[in-house]
């Protein structure tokens, strides 16, 4: 790799040195577009048959391990692309499914639709996971507060939490996994925070920027749930769309065709909060734009060109006409003013690190668990 400039954008994708730890090697091709690459030819057969005979073999085990119960999987369900069609198709593969879905009190009323029809539609049985909004809103205004990135943290702490819990009361061992390299290959880790159901994290933002309401009711780990999850939990997940063809515009035909499904305009625009916080929130305090690694990702498997991706990228961001109603909800759902709202906004970006944190500790815990089981792998 050789050194960037300062404003240098990948000339194989959209990525570009709004995230600081991009590389480029002499060709002008990003790290993250060269490791997209490679994981979708992981996932890539070589013929029709091998893929069938992969997939068949991962149908098979999931459904001899759910005999005798009556769901054999677990499927999240935002109502967005790609878990509603990841619903279809394990509803077309035969398996059963028990769907969960946590409602942050964000849902747009679109998402709610979305998913009404999908679980009627399909026949698949729903929990839904309802967090106390007031303990809700102080932890997303103490995450604002703190001024760090990954305010989804929140919500995709409650669903992970939420599968987990749900595998071990129903004694289901395969949690689908809606995630795909043909269009989520790409993401920096600067943009996010992992891992998500980093309670300690959580906890300590919370005891230091919130209202001091008791979390009871919000799903966290301590540190001896967070080990015996993070490195010897039993259930597993399996990205089964990596394992069937996947083009994002032919799913979404077959959703609206088929399941009543109707699109959100974005990537993750059923929940509320997920929109103003990619669409402006992001872009605005931390000069990060998702769209570069979501059209990155079409671009590495052959759904996009790079030049309809930087034309893309070209247009608002946010919808003027939307964008001033959507910024006083969120104020005011908030229970902010607009002076406090200004103020976050403005305030210097903080790191998740700058706060305790299990993952601070995992290092030194891997290392231990790699001596002790070596046969277990250990994510870094």
């Amino acid at each position: 790799m050789i050194k960037k400039n300062k404003n240098q954008i990948c000339t194989r994708c959209v990525m570009d040195t709004t995230d600081p730890f991009i590389v480029f090697d002499e060709n002008g091709n990003c790290n993250h577009c060269t490791a997209a690459l490679k994981k979708v030819e992981s996932v890539t057969f070589s013929s029709d048959n091998e893929r069938e005979n992969a997939l068949n073999t991962i149908i098979t085990k999931i459904k001899n391990s759910g005999e005798g119960n009556k769901y054999d999987c677990i499927i999240g369900l935002s109502g967005g692309v790609d878990s509603s069609y990841l619903a279809y198709v394990v509803k077309k593969l035969g398996l059963r499914p028990l769907a969960i879905h946590v409602d942050n009190g964000w849902n747009s009323e679109l998402a709610v639709k979305n998913i009404e029809n999908i679980l009627k539609k399909l026949n698949i049985d729903l929990y839904t996971h309802v967090i106390d909004w007031e303990v809700f809103k102080s932890l997303q205004l103490a995450f604002l507060k703190a001024s760090v990135i990954d305010l989804e943290m929140l919500s995709d702490n409650a669903i992970v939490i939420g599968i987990y819990n749900l595998s071990k009361k129903f004694k289901i061992k395969y949690f689908i996994d809606g995630t795909n390299y043909a269009a989520e290959s790409i993401m920096p880790g600067s943009w996010f925070y992992v891992p998500k159901y980093d309670s300690l994290n959580i906890r300590s933002i919370y005891k230091r920027f919130g209202s001091g309401k008791k979390l009871t009711t919000y799903p966290l780990l301590n540190l001896v749930e967070y080990v015996r999850f993070r490195y010897f939990k039993k259930g597993e997940s399996i990205a089964l769309l990596n394992y069937v063809p996947y083009e994002k515009a032919k799913a979404m035909k077959i959703l609206v065709e088929e399941l009543e499904w109707k699109d959100y305009g974005g990537k993750h625009f059923e929940s509320k909060i997920t929109h103003f916080y990619q669409a402006y929130i992001l872009p605005t305090k931390f000069n990060v734009d998702k769209r570069k690694a979501h059209l990155s990702s079409l671009i590495c498997s052959g759904q996009l060109s790079r030049n309809d991706a930087l034309n893309e990228l070209k247009k608002e961001l946010y919808n003027p006409s939307v964008f001033e109603d959507d910024k006083e909800y969120f104020i005011k759902k908030l229970g902010l003013t607009i002076e406090e709202f200004d103020k976050i906004m403005s305030a210097p970006v903080k790191e998740h690190h700058d706060y305790p944190a299990y993952q601070l500790v995992h290092k030194k815990l891997r290392n231990i668990f790699r001596k002790f089981f070596p046969k277990r792998v250990i994510s870094e």
